[in-house]
């Protein structure tokens, strides 16, 4: 278990308790909550781990601030979406897609790598941010190709399409089809992608990205070429968000700008760093989970909190509905002052102090 952590343990109890029950209730997610709804929000969540510790694999890791990082996304979204659309349903249109996307985002990355990132770090921010922008204008106004502001709607292989059953009747409650096989697809490919990510960052390479956050000049000091180290995490990082981009539109068979290149997706990345802790790549994990789950059901809780206290009209109105994004953002406020350096950094703090 060791190795296939990458020699990074939680180092916690709880942790290790919050990551196994974590694993086990995606694992098991279509048959411990059958529903449509359900199965939705396990594999955004699934995507949104992917996402996420890919970023902090810049932020908590190299200490580079970007908000290019949803562009990235949108090209792994787009990819698939392009090429099925034109191709037709296939494997040959699934691979072509992911490919061409990897290949666009490797170029994208390099080029913003080697030319931006001898600025200082807000400079940096303030010229990914500007791309970023450029590219979802481009993504918008390019219909013909795109779909615009409506987006593309295309098929994917029958053998992860919702039409193909393997079985007549539901199996504790889960539909046995294509739906159920897509999932656990990309189930197997997020803990591929999140194992991977343990390997760099607990590598002599991730070793080096945290060296230079801590002091680059340091760093460079002692004969590391400090621009190399960080185009580089720049490039990986992009790859990863990629793949999370082709995963969202394979389980949506569908993108759009405000699907994968939307700035509120780069606000949510960079709460659900915050929630989870900087520079762990369990801290993306569960602040993905609480975050998507919080944003998915935090309406349904309010509108039953609304109809228990009906008699009461001031508390009737405080509980509306409408009002989800004042509590999401109350409770986003209440998790920062309790755990000011990340569920992860908080639980790992805890452990050492009682050794």
């Amino acid at each position: 278990m060791s190795r296939i952590l990458s020699h990074d343990l939680p180092r916690s109890r709880w942790l290790a308790v919050i990551l196994v029950a974590l694993l086990l209730g995606l694992a098991f997610a279509p048959f411990l909550f059958p529903g449509v709804k359900a199965l939705n929000v396990a594999a955004k969540v699934l995507v949104f781990v992917v996402l996420v510790a890919s970023f902090d694999l810049l932020l908590g890791y190299t200490g580079i601030v970007s908000f290019a990082h949803t562009m990235f996304f949108g090209i792994g979204a787009y990819g698939v979406a392009i090429a099925s659309s034109r191709m037709g349903a296939g494997w040959d249109a699934l691979a072509v897609g992911v490919g061409a996307a990897l290949a666009l985002s490797f170029v994208l990355s390099l080029a913003i790598g080697l030319f931006s990132l001898r600025v200082r770090a807000i400079f940096f921010a303030m010229i990914t941010l500007a791309v970023a922008s450029a590219f979802q204008t481009l993504a918008s106004q390019l219909s013909s190709f795109t779909g615009g502001e409506d987006g593309l709607t295309f098929k994917m292989p029958e053998l992860i399409s919702p039409s193909f059953e393997f079985a007549e009747e539901p199996f504790l409650g889960a539909s046995l089809d294509g739906r159920l096989l897509c999932y656990y697809g990309l189930f197997v490919l997020a803990v591929g992608l999140v194992l991977a990510l343990l390997r760099i960052v607990n590598s002599p390479f991730g070793r080096v990205l945290q060296a230079i956050r801590e002091n680059e000049f340091r760093a460079e000091a002692i004969g590391y070429r400090v621009v190399v180290y960080r185009t580089t995490a720049a490039v990986l990082s992009a790859l990863f968000a990629t793949l999370a981009g082709a995963m969202l539109a394979i389980w949506l068979r569908y993108n759009g700008p405000d699907t994968s290149l939307s700035f509120e997706i780069m606000v949510d990345i960079l709460l659900i760093v915050v929630i989870g802790g900087m520079g762990t790549v369990y801290g993306a994990a569960i602040g993905a989970t609480l975050f998507v789950v919080a944003q998915s059901y935090l309406q349904d809780l309010l509108r039953l909190a609304g109809e228990a206290v009906a008699g009461v009209p001031w508390l009737a109105a405080v509980f509306t509905p409408d009002r989800w994004l004042l509590w999401l953002g109350l409770l986003f406020v209440l998790s920062v002052y309790h755990f000011p350096t990340g569920i992860v950094g908080r639980l790992r703090a805890r452990a050492l102090a009682r050794r």
